[in-house]
């Protein structure tokens, strides 16, 4: 089985995109509603509730383990890949290449959360691939609750997201960097705010897009991950309606979420 986890319904774009790209291979999702927001605590916090959610993951079956979370993937992947003996991909390598490649006037946007922000590991990335670029970050707090409430055509989250992106479009940057797996529900909004011109990368479907690329070469992982008969499962921490709703609406069908303690 492929193992994914986040802090909560945001990486279950990922789920979902994997699923488009990567067809036939049984999923188990966890996400760890309960903590949730991860961007906002400390990184041995989230280094903690990372390895629990590995280390669940695994006991599920999972051969290989995607962090559909840019707070975990920026502040744990590398203790996780040192504890763990099985592939552990995260969603900010994939989309810092495509920005660099696609960026023109090499000014590049980071939205995410204070933990992803903090680490600076997108500036790092993109400076390391395209060292002439410009990158400027923005960290976006309010919007992981405000997406977990289900809040995705509020006003007030139209208000949130211009005070987010108004110093960003003064940079006059082209390409713009959806550091959280859960701001690609967003996407409707923050487009019509940046501009059409500027080019929104998608975290999510660029880690489905890498990992699709990943299983191409490995066929003896690919035959342990297909060795796994039963259909996909998804977990989480905590269950409310709203998280029951938007799950639904993501993968656009009825999505059974089964409330563990882990």
């Amino acid at each position: 089985m492929i193992g994914i986890f986040d802090s909560g319904v945001g990486g279950m774009t990922v789920a979902r995109a994997i699923e488009k790209l990567c067809p036939g291979y049984p999923l188990v999702y966890f996400g760890d509603i309960a903590h949730t927001p991860y961007g906002s605590k400390s990184i041995d916090t989230i280094t903690r509730y990372s390895m629990r959610n590995c280390d669940f993951l695994l006991e599920q079956g999972a051969q290989i383990i995607v962090i559909a979370c840019n707070s975990a993937s920026s502040t744990s992947s590398d203790a996780l890949r040192k504890k763990y003996d099985v592939p552990i991909i995260d969603v900010i390598t994939p989309a810092t290449e495509k920005a660099a490649a696609i960026s023109r006037n090499k000014r590049v946007g980071v939205i995410g959360t204070r933990a992803t922000i903090n680490s600076t590991i997108y500036e790092k990335r993109i400076k390391k691939i395209l060292p002439e670029s410009k990158v400027y970050s923005q960290s976006c707090p309010l919007l992981v609750p405000l997406v977990e409430e289900g809040w995705l055509s509020k006003r007030e989250t139209k208000m949130i997201l211009r005070r987010y992106l108004y110093p960003l479009r003064l940079k006059k940057i082209d390409t713009l960097v959806l550091g959280c797996t859960h701001y690609p529900l967003l996407k409707d909004l923050i487009q019509p705010r940046m501009g059409q011109r500027v080019n929104l990368i998608d975290s999510s479907v660029e880690a489905a897009l890498f990992l699709q690329k990943y299983l191409t070469g490995m066929p003896d992982l690919r035959n342990k991950i297909t060795q796994h008969d039963g259909p996909s499962k998804f977990f989480v921490s905590d269950l409310t309606t709203p998280v029951q709703d938007l799950a639904s609406k993501i993968f656009c069908r009825n999505i059974h979420l089964e409330k563990i303690n882990v």
